[in-house]
């Protein structure tokens, strides 16, 4: 490998740093709530009878709870909307950076709920937090993205989904009975997420923002190039630069795209279609619903009640040992083929889950198929549902319209997240065990699609996966054009603007 393709010190701490303290508290507040939420609801129980002298109403304990659960992913929503203005003006480590103080603040809310005997706080700053996820989910993967070699990119793009699991993992770890799931040790527990936070704000900032964002969005060549020398470890980033020059000019004409342009814009129709395709089948594929119905089916196998959150916490580590899996494999086998195993995995165990639930009373060792389906579904979601589209929202799109395209996919996948928590309950008192068939049409569906429509982006740069995506989408992309000037970079060396406009 060339010193520009390996992996320096600088982007391994960059990546750590971004990682742990953005993606990290986004899957720890996934699951923090769950191992303590009877004490929790206890402590509503109690708040509400000192100011009103009578217990509180079981319906209205229920919407409580509700809401303290649902406002996570409705705040990811409204955080996933901010993020186009947010890092086309403050850039991808800024908006990371002011990003920190949504968590900080709901952290510090949360800790001291109940020194302060009030449940509403616990529920606004799930709003927070969820606000800080949206960001978070969308941000980090992008800046990642933008700060990779092209043989680095979807490895490193894996990272925050790696994180991700890791955060899910050390939550349900801390929420043990033992450690902090219990009346005594709940507020610390929810306050705990803000330490990651304060670590990323005291140690992001002495690293470089993306290069590509300081040179195409900013027109700052001095800053990118220094930012990619650090990055890169050398000082010859000449290639980099022509390459991200090259992007620029491929399309200027058409400026910054925000949602609305992106979503009527035909040149990037099938990168859109993909994308929300994508989002929609990692959220809509079921994950939520495994996980709940989780306990219940190891129960049935014979596991003790007071044994399950062990199993659980077995289970979230299966879930990092595959990711991590991802992050070592993506590279040598590319995208498509895990997107494609991930939800073909996902689609065999959610048939076989549905006849091992139906027959569990009647046949013995049924209940053990089920346990087997449960650790397939992770492990398929883990190496490809999860990771990739994310990473390939990075490389579908191009510097100008990537924020936009990042926030159309982060409402697609938090506004799907949100409507799964909000259908499940319903659909599994309607249908049952059968609720898993339509989770398993729904990921038969999303691989036919990308089986057929989305293109390998392994080891490509940014403009020859647009050039790979014009052709479908039936435009002629402006791939340059003859242009007579010289562009002299710092160091002296020139190189001519030699391009030329091809009908793809």
């Amino acid at each position: 490998l060339s010193p520009q393709q390996k992996m320096t010190l600088t982007l391994a701490l960059v990546s750590l740093i971004s990682g742990f303290g953005s993606s990290f508290q986004y899957g720890y507040n996934v699951s923090v709530i769950n191992s303590p939420a009877p004490y929790m609801q206890d402590f509503y129980n109690k708040t509400y009878f000192k100011r009103n002298g009578v217990a509180m109403d079981r319906s209205f304990q229920t919407l409580l709870w509700s809401l303290t659960v649902s406002m996570y992913p409705l705040g990811g929503f409204f955080g996933s909307l901010m993020v186009w203005p947010l890092v086309n003006n403050c850039g991808r480590k800024g908006t990371l950076l002011i990003n920190n103080l949504f968590s900080i603040a709901a952290a510090l809310l949360m800790g001291t709920s109940e020194l302060a005997e009030t449940f509403e706080v616990i529920i606004f700053s799930r709003i927070v937090m969820g606000i800080f996820a949206g960001l978070a989910s969308n941000v980090v993967p992008m800046f990642l993205g933008e700060v990779s070699p092209k043989n680095l990119r979807g490895a490193i793009g894996i990272v925050p989904q790696l994180f991700i699991t890791v955060g899910i993992l050390v939550a349900q770890i801390l929420g043990l009975n033992v450690i902090l799931g219990n009346a005594g040790g709940w507020p610390l527990l929810l306050g705990l997420t803000g330490i990651p936070s304060l670590i990323q704000a005291l140690t992001l900032p002495f690293f470089p923002e993306s290069p590509r964002y300081l040179l195409i969005q900013k027109g700052d060549e001095e800053r990118a190039r220094q930012a990619l020398q650090k990055l890169r470890g050398c000082n010859d980033v000449d290639d980099e630069i022509e390459e991200m020059y090259q992007e620029d000019w491929s399309e200027k004409e058409e400026g910054r795209f925000s949602a609305l342009s992106l979503c009527t814009f035909r040149g990037l129709r099938w990168q859109l279609i993909s994308i929300v395709v994508m989002m929609m089948g990692q959220q809509l594929s079921g994950v939520n619903a495994v996980f709940y119905y989780a306990d219940r089916i190891f129960q049935s196998a014979g596991v003790e009640s007071s044994n399950v959150q062990y199993v659980t916490v077995s289970i979230g580590a299966i879930n990092v040992v595959m990711t991590l899996l991802a992050v070592l494999i993506v590279e040598s086998l590319g995208r498509r083929i895990l997107l494609l195993a991930g939800f073909g995995l996902c689609s065999v165990s959610c048939a076989v889950l549905t006849l091992a639930l139906n027959l569990q009373t009647t046949v013995s060792w049924m209940s053990y198929l089920s346990i087997v389906c449960v650790v397939v579904y992770i492990i398929g979601h883990a190496i490809g549902a999860s990771p990739i589209p994310f990473v390939m929202i990075t490389e579908m799109f191009l510097q100008s319209s990537r924020p936009a395209a990042f926030m159309v996919g982060g409402l697609v996948h938090w506004l799907c997240n949100f409507t799964v928590g909000l259908v499940f309950l319903y659909m599994e008192a309607g249908l049952g065990p059968y609720s898993f068939l339509v989770f398993c049409a729904i990921c038969v569906a999303t691989a036919v699609y990308i089986f057929f429509i989305v293109p390998e982006t392994k080891n490509k740069t940014f403009i020859e996966i647009n050039r790979i995506m014009a052709k479908r989408n039936k435009v002629e992309i402006q791939e340059d054009r003859e242009l007579e000037d010289v562009h002299t970079v710092p160091g002296g060396q020139a190189w001519k603007k030699e391009f030329f406009s091809r009908d793809l």
